[in-house]
């Protein structure tokens, strides 16, 4: 497949209602917002910026959209606590309002959707778990859904199954296959068309590898620390293949230019 454009989405900043938050596992959350306006103009693999109420923090926390309820205006996002901004996000409850911002970045179907039918694997990594449920719902063909953990704490796991075989693996062998996901991959002898991925780095950088040795299409969503999550300060740089025309080297913007990209794109 061809390259896709970035699409420039209608991001806007709202204050958002939450309508609910549970804890899904040790440090990680699961918070849906009445969000009307984002919704609408959302897609699988995008994020959203989200302020924290305390002035001393400026700049917000990035979180990818994990679910899109698009009847209801309803936003859900799954996030882990990793330092002060998310530790108060995680006292939210029913009631309290969020400014947050978007949506931001390029989903998997950014301005592009013929890979919607293809026979698919969606890999999910740590808290590169929820945004693949997303993407699972919005997929029309047969999906795979392989999951990553690091122990038998399986967030997530549960609400995959209505969209396709779920396959998991863990680091320390307490569920699934002990190992990453590419040892479940070939565990199971599964095939695709086409490999959709989201997590840690060196789970991406071998996702990658195990696609072209394959000789299967692969769309990767990176994950970073951002700052100002519009690529405006290039906080959140990859290299990549080609010129980026913004800042003229060999790099891409994670937070504008991704977070998706076709696996060649991006060196890892």
């Amino acid at each position: 497949m061809e390259k896709r454009e970035a699409a420039e989405g209608k991001k806007r900043k709202i204050w958002a209602g939450v309508l609910s938050q549970e804890r899904l596992a040790e440090g990680v959350f699961d918070l849906w917002l009445q969000a009307d306006e984002i919704v609408r103009e959302s897609g699988p693999g995008q994020f959203v910026s989200v302020y924290t109420k305390d002035a001393s923090r400026l700049l917000p926390r990035p979180v990818s959209i994990c679910q899109i309820d698009r009847e209801r205006g309803r936003l859900r996002l799954v996030y882990r606590v990793a330092g002060a901004g998310t530790k108060e996000f995680s006292r939210c409850k029913a009631g309290d309002s969020l400014s947050v911002m978007g949506p931001l970045g390029n989903g998997f179907f950014a301005g592009d959707t013929s890979d919607k039918k293809k026979k698919a694997i969606l890999i999910g990594g740590g808290i590169g778990i929820p945004p693949m449920l997303g993407l699972a719902q919005e997929l029309e063909g047969e999906r795979q859904i392989v999951l990553g953990y690091r122990d038998g704490q399986l967030f997530l796991k549960q609400d995959f199954a209505s969209y396709g075989k779920v396959y998991v693996a863990t680091e320390d062998g307490s569920a699934g296959i002990k190992g990453n996901v590419i040892d479940a991959i070939k565990a199971h002898g599964l095939t695709a068309e086409v490999i959709y991925a989201c997590g840690p780095t060196p789970m991406l950088r071998a996702v990658k590898a195990y696609a072209r040795e394959q000789g299967v299409e692969c769309w990767l969503s990176l994950e970073e620390k951002m700052a100002c999550g519009v690529g405006a300060c290039l906080a959140c740089v990859c290299q990549s293949k080609d010129i980026d025309p913004h800042s003229h080297v060999h790099n891409k913007r994670i937070c504008k230019d991704g977070p998706v990209f076709q696996a060649q794109e991006v060196e890892l």
